[in-house]
Protein backbone atom coordinates (compact mmCIF):
# COMPACT_ATOMS: atom_id res chain seq x y z
CA UNK A 1 0.00 0.00 0.00
CA UNK A 2 1.30 3.47 -0.80
CA UNK A 3 0.37 6.79 0.77
CA UNK A 4 1.02 10.38 -0.16
CA UNK A 5 1.09 12.76 2.77
CA UNK A 6 0.86 16.48 2.13
CA UNK A 7 1.32 19.59 4.26
CA UNK A 8 3.81 18.01 6.65
CA UNK A 9 4.73 20.71 9.18
CA UNK A 10 8.31 21.89 8.96
CA UNK A 11 9.11 20.88 12.53
CA UNK A 12 7.86 17.35 11.91
CA UNK A 13 9.78 17.08 8.64
CA UNK A 14 12.96 18.23 10.33
CA UNK A 15 12.52 15.79 13.24
CA UNK A 16 11.83 12.83 10.97
CA UNK A 17 14.73 13.57 8.64
CA UNK A 18 17.12 14.07 11.54
CA UNK A 19 15.99 10.81 13.16
CA UNK A 20 16.44 8.93 9.88
CA UNK A 21 19.92 10.35 9.47
CA UNK A 22 20.94 9.54 13.06
CA UNK A 23 19.58 5.99 12.82
CA UNK A 24 21.08 5.42 9.37
CA UNK A 25 17.67 4.59 7.92
CA UNK A 26 15.61 5.87 5.05
CA UNK A 27 13.00 8.53 5.71
CA UNK A 28 10.33 6.06 4.61
CA UNK A 29 11.51 3.38 7.06
CA UNK A 30 11.72 5.90 9.90
CA UNK A 31 8.18 7.19 9.26
CA UNK A 32 6.76 3.66 9.03
CA UNK A 33 8.41 2.59 12.27
CA UNK A 34 7.11 5.64 14.11
CA UNK A 35 3.61 5.15 12.75
CA UNK A 36 3.65 1.50 13.87
CA UNK A 37 4.70 2.53 17.39
CA UNK A 38 2.17 5.39 17.53
CA UNK A 39 -0.64 3.04 16.46
CA UNK A 40 0.36 0.42 19.04
CA UNK A 41 1.22 -2.20 16.42
CA UNK A 42 4.68 -3.15 17.70
CA UNK A 43 3.71 -4.66 21.03
CA UNK A 44 5.85 -1.96 22.57
CA UNK A 45 4.17 -0.10 25.42
CA UNK A 46 4.13 3.66 24.95
CA UNK A 47 5.26 5.85 27.81
CA UNK A 48 2.49 8.24 28.64
CA UNK A 49 3.10 11.34 30.67
CA UNK A 50 0.53 12.52 33.14
CA UNK A 51 0.24 13.54 36.77
CA UNK A 52 -0.96 10.12 37.91
CA UNK A 53 2.11 9.60 40.05
CA UNK A 54 1.52 12.73 42.09
CA UNK A 55 -2.23 13.32 41.80
CA UNK A 56 -4.08 12.47 44.97
CA UNK A 57 -0.91 12.08 47.00
CA UNK A 58 -1.24 15.12 49.24
CA UNK A 59 0.34 14.57 52.62
CA UNK A 60 -0.73 16.76 55.51
CA UNK A 61 2.21 18.72 56.87
CA UNK A 62 1.80 20.99 59.86
CA UNK A 63 4.54 23.41 58.76
CA UNK A 64 2.96 23.79 55.33
CA UNK A 65 -0.49 24.32 56.82
CA UNK A 66 0.87 27.01 59.15
CA UNK A 67 2.57 28.80 56.26
CA UNK A 68 -0.61 28.66 54.18
CA UNK A 69 -2.72 29.92 57.06
CA UNK A 70 -0.38 32.89 57.48
CA UNK A 71 -0.82 33.71 53.79
CA UNK A 72 -4.62 33.57 54.09
CA UNK A 73 -4.71 36.37 56.68
CA UNK A 74 -6.30 39.56 55.40
CA UNK A 75 -4.95 42.89 56.57
CA UNK A 76 -8.06 45.11 56.88
CA UNK A 77 -5.98 48.28 56.71
CA UNK A 78 -4.86 47.39 53.19
CA UNK A 79 -8.51 47.27 52.05
CA UNK A 80 -9.51 50.71 53.23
Amino acid sequence: MQYTIRNVPGRLDKELREAARKEGKSLNQTVLERLMVACGLTGEELKRRDLGEVAGNWVEDEAVEEALEAQRQVDPEMWE
